[in-house]
């Protein structure tokens, strides 16, 4: 039982890390356009001959 003691505040510290994480990626606006890279991987417009 003393195992506990050390684990429940290690999974709470690495699940706030994770959170606050979280918080910095949707605050620097890193989700704005997931659908727009997905179609330009997709697109074979730049693939061969790119416009100069």
């Amino acid at each position: 039982m003393n195992i506990l003691s050390y684990l429940i505040p290690i999974s709470l510290f690495l699940g706030g890390v994770g959170l606050v994480a979280f918080i910095y990626t949707v605050r620097t606006n890193q989700y704005d356009d997931p659908e727009g890279d997905s179609r330009r991987i997709l697109s074979d417009h730049y693939d061969d001959h790119p416009k100069p």
